[in-house]
């Protein structure tokens, strides 16, 4: 009987243990996503102050106003040798039209993979506006390949004519062996552990930049940089 007892308290003992230590990791990589969560909406922030004061960006600069939604990435890196990559995570931003308002922001990640021959690496900061409702859908889905679920021009090359035929238009400000990098098939997805660490609940990308229910005065500063669009 003793041995019985004691057996079952060494389980409820482990099974304890091994709750407590699940729940301390948890713990841990919540407060993980949210730094990361943070640290990416600050370096947005720098992203479009950077875009603002950069001269060759006069056509980011006279038409993010008026984009549908945008996605904001800091750090865009590419690197390889042979094989060949890029990744970062954003965050993207819708405006309601009606009320000429910013909801957000959901956060994302893009990446691909390449093969050729290639050497070196650059980093990048990338700016994508949805200038067509199929950009913007495409933008605020849970994933989407660019290029082929929505069309990709590069700016401001991509600029004029072209942009008004082109669901989304990317700016980029690169340095590195790379020079601009582009998006063009990459894959980009909802980061939905940076959502629901950064606004303390789950939220989807509907909750956040459609409907406008879910919010963090955090990000403020963020929509006011992006309202201010010349930052001025």
């Amino acid at each position: 009987m003793k041995h019985t007892l004691s057996t079952k308290l060494f389980g409820l003992l482990t099974l304890s243990a091994l709750a407590l230590g699940s729940a301390q990791a948890f713990a841990s990589d919540t407060a993980k996503d949210k730094a990361e969560a943070e640290k990416t909406v600050n370096g947005a922030v720098t992203v479009l102050k950077n875009f603002a004061a950069d001269p060759n960006m006069t056509w980011y600069r006279e038409h993010v106003v008026k984009a549908k939604a945008v996605l904001i990435i800091p750090t865009l890196v590419k690197a390889g040798f042979i094989f060949g990559g890029s990744g970062g995570t954003g965050v993207v931003l819708a405006r309601d039209e009606k009320t000429n308002t910013w909801n957000g922001p959901s956060f994302a990640t893009a990446g691909s993979v390449s093969w050729g021959l290639q050497a070196g690496g650059s980093a990048a900061e990338v700016v994508m506006m949805a200038m067509t409702d199929k950009g913007k859908d495409a933008l605020l889905s849970n994933k989407f390949q660019a290029g082929a679920d929505a069309s990709v021009a590069a700016g401001p090359v991509g600029a004029g004519a072209q942009a008004a035929t082109t669901d989304i238009v990317q700016f980029t400000r690169s340095k590195g062996l790379f020079g601009g990098l582009s998006l063009e098939g990459s894959v980009i997805a909802v980061r939905d552990s940076l959502n629901t660490a950064y606004y303390g609940k789950t939220a989807s990308p509907v909750d956040i930049l459609i409907s406008g229910s879910v919010k963090n005065p955090q990000a403020n500063t963020l929509v006011k940089q992006l309202t201010a669009g010349a930052g001025k």
